[in-house]
């Protein structure tokens, strides 16, 4: 038996069910230009509908801070949803009240309505009994099928789950599965890759992986940190010098716990941060000083490749390099995709997510290989920093 209740033990026909999901979709002049989370939160709604449950959809979008903003209204997200489902989705004005209680009140079993945003109101995000209260009153059930806000302890992704009986819907229970299977009782030996631009957003992160897995890769911007630690010249390279400190008290940590740190042996380096700039592979001992380092080199790749072929369960955040800009994307396309082949092969756990992650895994054309890609941000790092999310732990059995 999981921790959680799924909608799979809810008895949800002819009831409303308030279903909690993420819409906060990247939007250009009105128009939805990537349905990724749209498209995530399809099979709840659809299972919920198809057994003839009244779906009442909420959502936040933007940071509104309580106010009417018109341009942070949900109304945009109607078309590409109905789309997605293949099936009508309606809108109300509110999320709370009369308008929102009279469109619900319309609703017939199979059909699905679209609330306001929920940040209109300010008792949103101060988890505001009043506001949870007026929710509560539109449901017979809650379903939190949002993991990206999962870090929240907001009104409509925690206070519902103690006002009616709560349930997590498909999306979050993929997430939760995939997720303690890779960090909460994995198979192993448990590789991470960790990337990024600055070891300052991700000091809980690594504090709490050398801990965790048997092999730690550093890459990035990040790694130039680890390397000045140790007392190697990274010219001009992005570095965070003031945390030296925190870096070697990190790898002495890893040390003690008996996890492998792995850090680049060689580097490309060019004089200008854009694509297609001069560059040149160096080893890390001999990076000039004029000279700024913009991915890890073939011989850091093969390392970090020969570890995957050694780990039965691999998690990744943030790119190896500056992916963005070729050919500086070298590293991160290469370890990803022998990742995705051990994946595939069957030899490999693989489950990677945060912004970065995703573009970079899309960029590999590898991201539909991995095992789970998770599209939460703020909530898969927290996760990863081993803090409970209140949005999950409010739906424990």
């Amino acid at each position: 038996m999981s921790a959680f209740k799924t909608i799979d033990d809810a008895d949800v026909a002819a009831k409303r069910v308030l279903v909690r999901v993420d819409l906060n979709v990247p939007m250009e002049n009105g128009v939805v230009t990537d349905a990724t989370r749209i498209e995530r939160i399809v099979p709840t709604i659809r299972d919920l509908a198809d057994r003839g449950a009244k779906v009442i959809l909420l959502a936040h979008f933007g940071r509104p801070k309580g106010e009417r903003k018109p341009e942070d209204s949900l109304k945009p997200v109607v078309a590409p949803l109905a789309k997605a489902l293949g099936r009508p989705v309606a809108f109300a004005d509110d999320c709370v009240g009369e308008v929102a209680a009279a469109a619900i009140d319309v609703l017939a079993p199979g059909e699905v309505l679209l609330l306001e945003n929920t940040r209109y109101h300010k008792g949103e995000e101060k988890n505001d009994p009043a506001l949870v209260a007026k929710l509560a009153a539109l449901g017979d059930l809650y379903v939190n099928d949002a993991f990206s806000a999962a870090h929240r302890a907001h009104a409509s992704t925690e206070g519902l789950a103690h006002a009616l009986p709560a349930y997590a819907g498909r999306t979050m229970q993929a997430e939760l599965t995939a997720l303690g299977a890779a960090l909460g009782q994995p198979k192993r030996p448990v590789i991470a890759i960790v990337g990024g631009a600055k070891v300052s957003t991700k000091i809980d992160l690594l504090e709490n992986l050398v801990g965790k897995v048997d092999i730690l890769v550093i890459g990035g911007g990040m790694a130039n940190t680890f390397l000045a630690a140790k007392g190697v010249a990274v010219g001009k390279s992005l570095c965070e010098h003031d945390l030296a400190e925190t870096a070697t008290r990190i790898m002495a940590k890893a040390a003690t716990t008996g996890c492998e740190i792995l850090l680049p042996v060689d580097a490309v380096v060019a004089r200008e941060f854009k694509a297609g700039a001069a560059n040149e592979t160096v080893d890390v001992a001999a990076v000039p000083a004029d000279a700024m380092i913009l991915d890890v080199g073939p011989q850091s790749v093969a390392a970090v490749s020969a570890a995957i072929d050694r780990a039965a369960t691999l998690i990744w955040n943030g790119p190896l390099g500056a992916f963005e800009i070729q050919p500086f994307d070298a590293a991160t396309v290469e370890a990803a995709r022998h990742a995705a082949a051990r994946t595939t092969a069957g030899a490999l756990l693989s489950v990677a997510g945060g912004g970065d992650t995703v573009a970079a895994l899309n960029h590999a054309g590898v991201a539909e290989t991995f095992t789970y890609v998770s599209t939460a941000g703020g909530a898969f790092l927290e996760w990863m920093e081993g803090k409970e999310l209140p949005g999950v732990a409010a739906l424990t059995r």
